[in-house]
Order: structure tokens, then C-alpha cells, then sequence
């Protein structure tokens, strides 16, 4: 009769040979082997769609900057009216804030568009909340969970080709006909630095009431019954440059996001080899060591 403390090294000791003969030697090397080569081939397909994207990024870009370029002239120009007139936000009691937020339906560009959202957040959180017409379901999607009652319009489809002045012209067309008239209005685009950074900045919308009370403006001699069009014109020129400014940030910023995933891609490819090379390389002793143990084995019978 056996002890207790027999019984488990005894158990143990028994079932060591019929794994040993389930697990023949190598089948776990050759399974890795397998793991390591298939993972090589995925990271070099994606080594090569980020490279793709890379260029088609950097093609873009450079049409992506002319536009920004020609949009600049447009909004710098309502710009310098609005300072030649010393136009402000006039002062009221009760104020009524509408925030447009610049974005863009597609992802894969960094946090170019989170950049937005953390700005909103953060004005909101010192300034209370406003109204929102977000531009982009990337921005709409991520405050739509933070500020869902802040959210009066929002419009998709935005991003994929260079923005011209009639997709601003469009927007502005809808946010004028919003019921709640509105005492400051805001755009929120990313602003291009340079090729590496850029900036969330706010330009200034300014409403009719705040038109018309500018101190300068009767030296441009505009009619009453225009300013309602001088208001939307400038509003969709300050889109068209907000838009296309952005347009560029986020080819920039895409371009750089998938120039690091390919030297990053690569990175991890070198690294793969490497194992499987050293994977393979102890696949191909410990046969070596078998059959040499089994040669000598059979010289010795």
C-alpha cells in the first residue's frame, strides 16, 4: 500500500512519458516557426499600405496647400474689413454663442481631430457650454457623446476631394437659415504651422448687429438691405479658409502618421526576422542533435 505522499509523485511520474510522445520534439518549434511567418507576411502588407498611403498623402498635400493658399486671400481679405470697420461682438445681456467646428469624415491622421474635441471641451468647461454645427463625422461622432445637447447641424461627406468656395457657400447657406439668432459666432479649424504641427484656432463670425455697430462701417457705404449677404459672404469666406487650412493639416498630418506606422512596420519586420531566423535556427540543432543521438544509439547496439 502506497503513502499519500507517494501517490502524487508517482501520478506525476507517469504521466511525463505519454506527454513526451504526444508532443514529439520540433512540433512546437515548427508551429512557431509557422506563427512567426505568417505574422512577417501580414506586417509586410501593411508595410506597404502605409507606404502607399504615405504617397498618396503627399500627392495630396501638394494640392491640399495650393488651395489653402487661394483660400487664405478670401478670408484675410473679410478679415481686414471687419478691422478697418473695428468690428466686435457686441455686448448683451443674455449671450448666444454658435461654435462651427472644422473637421473631416476620415480618420488614420493623428489626432488632428481629438485636437478639436479636447478644444471644445475645454472651452466649454471655462465658458459654459454654446451651440454647436460641427463639420465632419469625426468630430460629430466624438462630441456627440460629450455634448449631444449642444449639437444644432451637423454635415458629412466633408474631406474627401480639396474644399472649394461653393461647399462653403452651401454651409453657410445652412447655418443662416438656423432659427436662434446669435450674438458671437465662431469657427474652429486647425491651423497650418508647418509641415509637422498645427494649431486649433478660433476665427471670429461676426453677426449682423455686430456689423452694423462696427464704429468705421459707413465708410464702405453698404446698403442696409445687403448685409444680410455681406454677413453669409463673409461667413462662407471664413469657411473656405477654415476648410481648406484644415484640408492641408490633415494631409500633412496624415502623411507623417503613415510615414511613421511604415518605419515602425519596418521596425517590426527586422525584428521577426530575426526571431524566426533564431527559431529556425534552434529547429535545425535539436534535429541535428537527434539524428546524431540516434546514429550513435545504433553504432553502440
Amino acid at each position: 500500500m502506497l503513502s499519500r505522499t507517494a501517490r502524487p509523485a508517482l501520478r506525476a511520474a507517469a504521466a511525463v512519458p505519454t506527454r513526451a510522445a504526444a508532443a514529439p520534439a520540433g512540433v512546437a518549434g515548427y508551429a512557431t516557426l509557422r506563427e512567426i511567418n505568417d505574422r512577417l507576411k501580414s506586417m509586410n502588407n501593411m508595410k506597404k499600405i502605409t507606404n502607399t498611403m504615405k504617397v498618396v498623402a503627399s500627392t495630396k498635400l501638394t494640392r491640399a496647400s495650393r488651395a489653402m493658399e487661394e483660400s487664405r486671400k478670401y478670408g484675410e481679405t473679410s478679415q481686414e474689413v471687419f478691422e478697418a470697420a473695428e468690428t466686435k461682438v457686441p455686448e448683451a445681456e443674455e449671450k448666444k454663442s454658435l461654435i462651427i467646428v472644422c473637421s473631416s469624415d476620415r480618420g488614420l491622421c493623428g489626432g488632428i481631430h481629438s485636437g478639436l474635441s479636447r478644444r471644445i471641451r475645454k472651452l466649454f468647461a471655462e465658458e459654459g457650454s454654446s451651440d454647436l454645427v460641427v463639420i465632419g463625422e469625426k468630430c460629430r461622432a466624438q462630441l456627440s457623446r460629450s455634448n449631444p445637447q449642444s449639437l444644432q447641424l451637423t454635415f458629412a461627406g466633408v474631406g474627401r476631394n480639396v474644399p472649394t468656395f461653393a461647399d462653403a457657400q452651401a454651409i453657410a447657406d445652412q447655418v443662416a437659415l438656423l432659427p436662434t439668432e446669435y450674438t458671437d459666432v465662431k469657427i474652429l479649424y486647425n491651423k497650418f504651422i508647418n509641415a509637422t504641427s498645427y494649431e486649433p484656432t478660433f476665427i471670429e463670425a461676426f453677426s449682423e448687429d455686430a456689423i452694423t455697430q462696427s464704429p468705421n462701417f459707413s465708410a464702405f457705404e453698404v446698403e442696409e438691405e445687403s448685409l444680410s449677404n455681406l454677413r453669409e459672404y463673409s461667413l462662407a469666406n471664413s469657411l473656405y479658409w477654415a476648410l481648406a487650412e484644415g484640408h492641408a493639416c490633415e494631409m500633412s498630418s496624415r502623411r507623417n502618421a503613415m510615414d511613421n506606422a511604415t518605419k515602425n512596420a519596418g521596425e517590426m519586420i527586422n525584428k521577426l526576422q530575426i526571431q524566426y531566423n533564431r527559431s529556425r535556427q534552434a529547429v535545425i540543432t535539436n534535429e541535428l542533435v537527434e539524428i546524431i543521438t540516434g546514429a550513435t544509439a545504433s553504432a553502440d547496439m
